[in-house]
């Protein structure tokens, strides 16, 4: 009997899902080379990674799940979480090092409120919009995701230097503006290819990509965008293994798409983790990894926060 074994935490979930949902968003295969010619692409000869290159995550923590009181006497669903923002620059005179890090605390509520004030810092009362039969408490945690995207947008907004190219830890959503800018996937729920292009990731060597495709941008040209797949170095595995997907703003040209793509494969395999150092390697990638532990750190001791929290319930 045959079988591989994914390197990733399981505690993280797989980074590949056992039956990938097909994904409804309109696909562009031509936009580097004719899907009957599509193989893996190497990386560009001579092509040199950028001095300085800027990675943005963010983290968050739910600190208390309680419940509102209204007037009437009923009692809607709400969120006390702590989330924060931070840019780690990678650059040659100074090596890897924390640019700027935020954090915030909210009250995410489904109806009106107001802040929550406590011994360890205030809570900022944001009201999250539910659809008509849609779920609180997932509206919640959206929220609580907006909220911490914003963050993001700000601190990669002020860490921009002049020629840098910005990896965000994840989609690009809403931050496609962004100019040098790649959303890097590092798991798979959904696949976007037809069938047929499918066996052309599998096949990617270390440091091969996927010919540039586009996604969406139909019915919403601000939702359009250029994407790849790109293979990082890892011990042979599944067909998946090591495999992330990257993504540009499907608003810039498809020339400086296929640009940022070629920039990507020279660049990223530099950072890509190794799995006896990260349990999600190769796609945790190490400056992203040690931004993650420094913004937890910062979000603050649990206890002591669910411990102000319910002192000020107490006497609210």
């Amino acid at each position: 009997m045959r079988f591989t074994v994914d390197p990733w935490d399981p505690s993280y979930g797989a980074s590949v899902e056992s039956e990938l949902g097909e994904s409804t968003a309109e696909v562009d295969a031509a936009v580097e080379t004719p899907p009957e010619r599509w193989a893996p692409v190497d990386p560009s000869p001579g092509l040199l990674a950028p001095e300085v290159v800027l990675f943005v995550d963010g983290v968050r923590r739910t600190d208390a799940q309680v419940w509102i009181d209204g007037e009437d006497g009923t009692v809607s669903p709400a969120l006390c979480a702590s989330f924060a923002a931070g840019v780690v620059c990678c650059c040659p005179d100074e090596g890897a090092h924390l640019v700027d890090a935020q954090v915030r605390r909210g009250l995410f509520a489904t109806v009106g409120g107001g802040d929550v004030a406590t011994g360890a810092g205030t809570y900022t009362w944001s009201q999250a919009s539910v659809r008509p039969g849609g779920d609180p408490v997932q509206a919640l945690s959206q929220a609580v995701q907006g909220r911490m995207g914003e963050t993001e947008l700000l601190v990669a907004a002020g860490a921009r230097t002049e020629g840098d190219l910005l990896v965000v830890d994840g989609p690009l959503r809403g931050r496609q503006h962004l100019p040098r800018a790649v959303g890097f996937v590092k798991t798979h729920g959904k696949t976007y290819l037809p069938p047929e292009l499918n066996p052309v990731v599998a096949a990617l060597g270390p440091g091969q990509r996927t010919p540039v495709f586009g996604l969406g941008g139909a019915a919403d040209p601000l939702l359009a965008r250029f994407t790849w797949y790109l293979r990082l170095p890892c011990p042979p595995g599944s067909p998946w293994a090591g495999i992330a997907r990257v993504e540009c703003s499907g608003l810039a040209p498809a020339a400086e798409a296929v640009a940022l793509a070629d920039t990507s494969q020279v660049t990223l395999v530099r950072f890509a983790s190794t799995a006896y150092k990260d349990s999600r390697a190769p796609q945790n990638l190490y400056p992203i990894a040690g931004l993650e532990r420094a913004l937890r750190r910062r979000l603050g001791e649990p206890g002591l926060l669910y411990r102000a929290l319910r002192r000020a319930a107490a006497v609210s």
